[in-house]
């Protein structure tokens, strides 16, 4: 794993409108992603884990402007130096945010210098144009193979379309040898390319998915939960490619999955979601040996262990997931936290270092 940042995540938001009556106006927002900012190391793979509902996904999708953010920026190959001035400039912005709410809304923002840093790598900032030459280098692996390619296409034309898009295909000589190339690196027949997308197994539609994705030549890759359909006897084949092209191409990786052993095979760091927020992030290794976070004790603790004669105390979560558009004040976790306390249902807990990177939400960890 790289110590060069591939992308860095400030203060992401995503907001979907909530409509109502009549006329359709908006009465409220489903806070899908509120405030998250985290780190993506080039060469690594970061797991993202939660509940269904916490955001994952949506996230996923506005680091690849799939879906545009309401709030935040999205940095891309930003330079160390220039990274290390962003973070010392939003330092400054915080405080002046704090001092005058009103005056961060101005056009222009508050400090000149980060609106330019900003303008200059934040993809949120880019123009359509700029945006589609950077979509090269990112893709993404959908969940539902059965559903993410067009039944009507030959595999051929399903692979060959981000070629065609960004007209770096050739000729259709070129572009039927790139395609047979990367449906043999995916581990399929080359001479498949003429079926279509039902005479594939779900495994096979799923590789299908993965060559498509690599047809660009790709630094970044989100996959979003891309086992999940899958029997659990294809999964592994699946995750085994997966590491495979990872280090044959030096990927990047966003790993987005509901099941923990997976996230604990295929990354170098987690990141735990909890209703739209991060409650926990770490290297895999500390977050596994000592949970902090009384939500991500209990994602571990819901692990299954292949030993029937190990018992386990285990606490399972009570109530359920309160909405995302209408969450609880103070800490999101203290509706079905065992630990809470009354400030946790007045005060919000902020992101702290616990050290080795491992950063937790709660005021009693």
């Amino acid at each position: 794993m790289s110590d060069d940042v591939l992308f860095e995540i400030r203060h992401m938001q995503k907001y979907f409108p909530i409509r109502g009556g009549i006329l359709g106006r908006r009465v409220g927002n489903i806070k899908a992603v509120d405030d998250i900012s985290l780190s993506i190391y080039k060469g690594s793979t970061l797991g993202v884990v939660g509940e269904s509902g916490c955001g994952k996904t949506t996230a996923g999708r506005c680091i690849l402007m799939l879906t545009p953010p309401t709030g935040g920026n999205i940095y891309y190959q930003m330079p160390g130096d220039a990274r290390k001035r962003m973070l010392e400039l939003e330092a400054e912005e915080d405080i002046l945010f704090i001092k005058d709410p009103k005056a961060h809304k101005k056009k222009g923002g508050l400090i000149p210098e980060l609106e330019e840093i900003r303008e200059s790598y934040a993809l949120n900032r880019k123009s359509s144009e700029e945006l589609r030459r950077l979509r090269r280098n990112m893709q993404i692996v959908f969940q539902d193979p059965y559903s993410s390619l067009n039944p009507r296409m030959l595999v051929k034309d399903i692979i060959a379309e981000p070629m065609k898009i960004h007209s770096i295909s050739g000729n259709k000589i070129n572009i039927t040898k790139r395609v047979k190339e990367l449906m043999e690196r995916v581990g399929l027949s080359p001479e498949h390319i003429y079926r279509y997308p039902h005479e594939f197994s779900g495994g096979q539609r799923q590789r299908i998915g993965v060559a498509k994705a690599l047809a660009l030549n790709p630094s970044f890759i989100v996959l979003d939960e891309p086992t999940s359909a899958l029997d659990v006897s294809v999964q592994s084949q699946i995750l085994n490619l997966l590491n495979d092209l990872q280090r044959e191409l030096d990927l990047t990786y966003m790993f987005i999955s509901h099941d923990l052993s997976t996230i604990k095979y295929m990354c170098n760091s987690i990141c735990i979601m909890y209703l739209g927020k991060i409650v926990e992030m770490g290297i895999k290794e500390v977050i596994f040996a000592k949970p902090l976070h009384p939500y991500t004790e209990a994602l571990l603790n819901s692990i299954p262990v292949p030993d029937p004669k190990l018992k386990r105390k285990r606490v399972p979560l009570s109530g359920d997931i309160p909405s995302p558009a209408n969450p609880p004040k103070g800490c999101r976790f203290h509706t079905r936290c065992r630990y809470r306390e009354a400030i946790c249902e007045e005060v919000e807990p902020q992101l702290e270092d616990k050290g080795n990177g491992h950063v937790v939400a709660c005021h009693f960890r």
